[in-house]
C-alpha cells in the first residue's frame, strides 16, 4: 500500500480511537455535567493550541485572514455547535437514543463526500455504507425499547438536535477538508491549533449563557479536589489525548484521504465506543451486539480494500496517460 494511504488510514482509526472516549465522560464524573466537562476541556485544549501557536509565532506572520476565519468557523461548528447539539441530544432524548442517531454520521458524511469528490463506483460505495448501517442497527437494536423511551424528557427535540449534529458534523468534515485543499502549504500543526484555540475561546463566550440557563454544576459542588478530581483528570486527558490528538489525527487524515474513506472510518469509533460501555456497565455483549460489531468490522475493512484498490486504478491509469 502507499505509505500516504496506510499514514491517512492509521490516522482516522486513531482519531475514531481517541473520541471514542467520550462515551465514558458520563460515567466518569461525577456529579457535575457535561457542560462542565466541555468547559474544563475545551479551554484546555484551546489554551494548550494558544500555547503551541505562540512557540510557532514566526509562523503565524504568514497567516491570512481567512486562515483564521475559516478554522475558528471549523472550530464553532466542530466544537461549540456540534457539542451543544449533542448534549441537548442526550438531554432530551436520553443516553441511548441519541448515540445511536449519531452513529449514521459515517453513513451521510460518506455520501456527502462522495458527492462532492467522486472517489470510487456508487455500486462499491453503497456495498460499505450498507454494512455499516446494518451494523449500527444491531449494535443499536435496543434502542426504541420501553426503558430507553420512557427515560427520554422529549424524544421528537432529542432526535431533532442528535439530526442536527450529524449535519453540523458532516459540514465539518467537508468543510474542513475543502479548507485543507485549498491550503496544501499549510502545517498540520498550526491548522489543529487554530482550530483548537477558536473552539476555546467560543467555549468561553458560551459560559454567561451556561450560567444563565444554570447548565453548570461548578458554581454550587465548587472545584476542591475531593469533588473535581475527576473533572481535573479526565478534561485534561481528553483534552490532550481527544481533543488535541483526535483533531491532529483528522486533520492528517483529511490531507490523505476521500472525505468518503475517513467518514466511513470514523465508524470505529462506534465500534470503541461500544465496548467502552460495555466494560462502564460490567457485562458482555448481547448476540446482536456482537454480530453489529463485527459487522463494523467487516464494513471497515471492505471499505479500506475497495479505497485502496480504486486509488492504485487510479495511478496506473495516470501512469499510463
Amino acid at each position: 500500500m502507499n505509505h500516504s494511504f496506510v499514514t491517512g488510514v492509521l490516522a482516522a482509526l486513531f482519531g475514531a480511537f481517541a473520541w471514542s472516549l467520550n462515551f465514558v465522560v458520563p460515567f466518569v464524573i461525577g456529579d457535575y455535567t457535561i457542560f462542565d466537562f466541555a468547559l474544563f476541556r475545551f479551554v484546555i485544549s484551546g489554551a494548550l493550541g494558544m500555547l503551541f501557536l505562540l512557540l510557532r509565532r514566526n509562523d503565524l506572520l504568514a497567516l491570512k485572514a481567512n486562515d483564521w476565519v475559516a478554522t475558528f468557523f471549523l472550530g464553532f461548528i466542530g466544537y461549540l455547535a456540534y457539542f451543544l447539539t449533542v448534549a441537548g441530544a442526550a438531554i432530551f432524548a436520553g443516553p441511548v437514543i441519541a448515540p445511536a442517531f449519531l452513529g449514521l454520521v459515517p453513513v451521510v458524511l460518506a455520501i456527502a463526500g462522495n458527492l462532492s469528490r467522486k472517489t470510487v463506483s456508487w455500486r462499491a460505495l453503497v456495498f460499505s455504507v450498507l454494512l455499516t448501517a446494518i451494523g449500527l442497527a444491531l449494535v443499536n437494536a435496543s434502542v426504541f425499547d420501553h426503558q430507553s423511551m420512557a427515560s427520554a424528557k422529549s424524544p421528537a427535540i432529542g432526535i431533532l438536535l442528535a439530526i442536527a449534529a450529524v449535519g453540523l458534523w458532516t459540514w465539518f468534515g467537508l468543510a474542513n477538508q475543502k479548507a485543507l485543499a485549498e491550503r496544501p502549504e499549510m502545517d498540520a500543526g498550526i491548522w489543529t491549533a487554530l482550530i483548537l484555540a477558536g473552539g476555546g475561546l467560543e467555549m468561553l463566550a458560551f459560559v454567561p449563557a451556561g450560567l444563565a440557563l444554570d447548565v453548570f454544576n461548578i458554581p454550587h459542588l465548587g472545584l476542591g479536589w475531593d469533588n473535581a478530581a475527576p473533572l481535573y483528570l479526565w478534561g485534561t486527558s481528553l483534552a490532550v489525548f481527544a481533543s488535541i490528538g483526535g483533531a491532529l489525527a483528522w486533520t492528517f487524515a483529511s490531507r490523505r484521504l476521500p472525505v468518503a474513506l475517513s467518514a466511513q472510518l470514523l465508524v470505529s469509533e462506534t465500534i470503541f465506543g461500544t465496548v467502552f460501555g460495555l466494560a462502564a456497565h460490567d457485562r458482555l455483549p448481547t448476540i446482536a451486539e456482537t454480530a453489529g460489531i463485527a459487522v463494523l468490522i467487516t464494513g471497515v475493512i471492505t471499505t479500506i480494500r475497495i479505497f485502496h484498490g480504486a486509488r492504485r486504478v487510479t495511478s496506473f491509469v495516470s501512469r499510463a496517460s
